[in-house]
């Protein structure tokens, strides 16, 4: 399974959540504490998005970048990440799935408009176990999958609700628990987020909190120092920098 992590708090550099930490994502790309789902490396590709510091207006929204290499062989990031700065980041490194296809358009983060979306896990029987969930959505949305891959597939129909006007833990949680309806044995950690709430899952597989004052941090493994909460398995947890609420979603019996 893949590794993930968010934060929003006041802004702070990319090295400094995801390469400079003792046990950093950087890290738990080639030695995870807990993949519980199967695989050792995450070696299949990384990807960071950041909302800029500033007037975002100029730009228009976050910002991506995503490679299909192994994180520890980019030798640009370490100077990119260290000068950019950010207070709503989502970074991810790819365990891809046996069966999946490869490439750096199936690596997290992905985007639409101002959302930034990290799926950890794997969907159970995919694909014909979601081809009923693909159906409802318009066929256009299909079409422009970023990559024929669960994940992707999983943020279309997050996304299908948000472009609804559904609030963002609502349309989360609803789209977990229908692929958990279709495709028991799913692990579906997500988290999403458009850079002043975070919206996360913790749904058979590990993820845990990090708070101080005026900043959240949710990873799927513990990092750096400070005390890290686990968030309960079958968990929504909805933040913002100041704001924390953790509710018990409905889980497989």
């Amino acid at each position: 399974m893949c590794r993930h992590l968010a934060y929003l708090g006041p802004p702070v550099t990319l090295a400094s959540l995801v390469l400079e930490p003792e046990h950093s994502l950087f890290e738990q790309s080639w030695a995870p504490a807990d993949m519980r789902g199967g695989g050792t490396v995450n070696a299949d590709g990384f990807g960071l998005g950041w909302f800029p510091e500033g007037d975002t207006a100029v730009y228009g929204g976050p910002v991506r970048y995503r490679r299909s290499v192994p994180i520890w062989t980019d030798e640009n990031l370490p100077g990119l990440a260290a000068s950019i700065r950010s207070g709503a980041v989502i970074a991810a490194v790819r365990n891809g799935t046996v069966g999946m296809p490869y490439g750096q358009a199936a690596v997290a983060p992905f985007m639409v408009g101002n959302w930034l979306f990290s799926h950890n896990g794997r969907i159970a029987g995919w694909p014909e176990s979601t081809q009923k969930l693909a159906e409802r959505l318009p066929v256009a949305d299909l079409l422009q999958l970023d990559a024929p891959v669960d994940s992707a597939l999983l943020w279309a129909l997050i996304a299908d609700r948000l472009s609804d006007g559904i609030p963002p833990a609502d349309a989360v949680a609803a789209v977990v628990q229908e692929v958990e309806s279709v495709a028991p044995g799913s692990r579906l950690n997500v988290l999403l987020t458009d850079g002043e709430q975070l919206v996360a899952t913790s749904w058979t597989h590990s993820l845990t909190v990090h708070r101080t004052p005026d900043s959240v941090t949710v990873s799927s493994e513990p990092f750096g120092p400070g005390t890290w909460t686990p968030v309960p398995d079958h968990s929504l947890l909805v933040a913002t920098a100041t704001t924390l609420h953790i509710t018990p979603m409905e889980g497989p019996e």
